[in-house]
C-alpha cells in the first residue's frame, strides 16, 4: 500500500556514510550494505537490508544491493532512479533534476543516464588491465546460456570503446524492473560460476564493475532512446583526503621515496584513485608530479625541490603555476604575472620537462612513477 500518494518519482541516493541530503524530498538516502555494516549515524536513512534483500552481498555487489532493493521493494513510484551521495545526474543547466523535468524528459526518452564514456581502448582490453579477464569471459558464457541475443551484442560491444558508468539511471519503474531481471539474472548465475578471490575491497566489487557495461549492452540491444546528461561531483572522498594528508607528511620530511612507495601501494589497492571521480581537485595528479620531479632531480643533481619547498599547499601551488606557464607557453602567450613568478623561482630543467609532458598528455599515461 502506498502511503505517500503524490510522490510518484523517487531517486534513491546510495551511500555508506553520512552526507548532506538534497533538500528535494524526491531524493531518498539509502545505506547500502547495512546487513553487514550497520551505522548508527545512518539510522534515519533507508536501508537495503529489509524486505527482499541482498544487503549481505554488498562487498561484492557495491551499490547494486540498493538497486536490487528498489526492484523488489519499491511499489509506489511510477518512475525510479539511483545515484550516489557524491554523484548526481544533472540537467542541461548543471543542476540536480526536479521531478517535473524528469517526467517531461521521459515522455520523449526511455531512460536518463550518464554520458557515454569514449575510451582510448576496447572495453575488453581495459577490463583486463584492471581485473581478471576471466570474469568478463565467464559473463559472456552466462549470456550465451541465458540471453543468447544479448550475448551477440555483448561480443560486439566489448571490442569497441564505449560504456556507461556509475550504475546511475532514471526511468519508468516498469522498464527498470525489466533491466533488473536481466541484470541480476546474469549476475546471480555468474556468481555461481566464478570464485572472487580478491582481498582488497576495490577489486572485490567485481559484480558492480561488470554491471556498468551490462547496462550499456542492455540499452544498446533494446535500442532505447537515451537522454545522456552530465554527472555532478559533490565533495571529495574521505579516502582521497587521507592519501593526500599522508603524502603531505612524506613531503614535509623530504621523503620522496617514501611518498612514491606509499602512492604505488595506494594505486595497487585502488586503481581508480587518479580518476576524476576520486581526484576531484586534481591534487593527487600534482602529488605524482612532485614525486616524479623530486626523484629525477635527485638523480641528476643530487638535490631536489623538496629541499626548498616541502609544504603540501606550497607544492600544489608550485606545480599549478608551473603547469599553467607551460600551457600558456604552448599558446605563445604567457601572462606577465606568471612570467614574473617563473623568473623569481629557480626551476630545474627536469621540472620544466616534466611539466611540459603533463601539458601534452595525461600524467598517468606518460609518466611511470614506478620506474624512478
Amino acid at each position: 500500500m502506498c502511503i505517500i500518494e503524490d510522490m510518484r518519482t523517487k531517486i534513491y541516493v546510495m551511500t555508506h556514510k553520512k552526507f548532506d541530503i538534497p533538500s528535494d524530498s524526491m531524493y531518498l538516502p539509502m545505506q547500502v550494505g547495512r546487513a553487514t555494516h550497520p551505522n548508527p549515524e545512518l539510522a534515519s536513512y533507508l536501508g537495503d537490508d529489509t524486505g527482499d534483500s541482498i544487503s549481505e552481498k554488498n562487498c561484492y555487489y557495491s551499490e547494486l544491493t540498493g538497486l536490487y532493493w528498489i526492484w523488489k521493494n519499491e511499489k509506489c513510484a511510477d518512475i525510479v532512479g539511483c545515484c550516489h551521495y557524491r554523484r548526481y545526474l544533472l540537467n542541461h543547466a548543471g543542476y540536480m533534476f526536479r521531478q517535473d523535468e524528469i517526467q517531461t524528459i521521459l515522455k520523449s526518452y526511455d531512460i536518463i543516464t550518464t554520458k557515454r564514456l569514449d575510451l582510448n581502448f576496447s572495453y575488453y582490453y581495459g577490463f583486463g588491465e584492471n581485473h581478471k579477464i576471466y570474469y568478463l569471459d565467464e559473463t559472456m558464457k552466462v549470456l550465451d546460456d541465458l540471453y543468447p541475443d544479448y550475448a551477440t551484442t555483448f561480443r560486439r560491444l566489448v571490442q569497441e570503446k564505449h560504456t556507461y558508468f556509475g550504475n546511475m539511471m532514471i526511468c519508468k519503474k516498469e522498464l527498470y524492473d525489466a533491466y533488473m531481471e536481466f541484470l541480476f539474472g546474469t549476475l546471480f548465475e555468474l556468481e555461481k560460476r566464478i570464485t572472487v578471490e580478491e582481498e582488497d575491497s576495490y577489486h572485490r566489487r567485481i559484480f558492480g564493475f561488470i554491471s556498468e557495461f551490462l547496462q550499456y549492452v542492455w540499452i544498446v540491444h533494446r535500442n532505447l532512446k537515451v537522454y545522456e546528461c552530465m554527472v555532478g561531483m559533490l565533495g571529495e572522498k574521505a579516502e582521497t583526503r587521507e592519501v593526500k594528508q599522508q603524502l603531505g607528511r612524506f613531503f614535509a620530511k623530504c621523503d620522496f621515496e617514501g611518498a612514491k612507495n606509499y602512492f604505488l601501494e595506494c594505486r595497487q589497492k585502488r586503481p581508480d584513485i587518479l580518476m576524476e571521480a576520486s581526484d576531484v581537485t586534481g591534487e593527487l595528479h600534482l602529488c605524482m608530479q612532485v614525486i616524479v620531479t623530486a626523484g629525477l632531480e635527485q638523480r641528476q643533481y643530487g638535490t631536489n625541490l623538496l629541499s626548498h619547498t616541502n609544504q603540501f599547499e606550497e607544492l600544489m601551488q608550485y606545480m599549478n603555476h608551473l603547469n599553467a606557464y607551460h600551457a600558456q607557453l604552448a599558446k605563445d602567450h604567457v601572462e606577465p604575472a606568471l612570467q614574473d613568478w617563473i623568473d623569481a623561482h629557480e626551476i630545474s630543467d627536469v621540472a620544466h620537462r616534466i611539466s611540459e609532458q603533463v601539458m601534452q598528455a595525461s600524467i598517468d599515461g606518460h609518466i611511470n612513477i614506478s620506474k624512478i
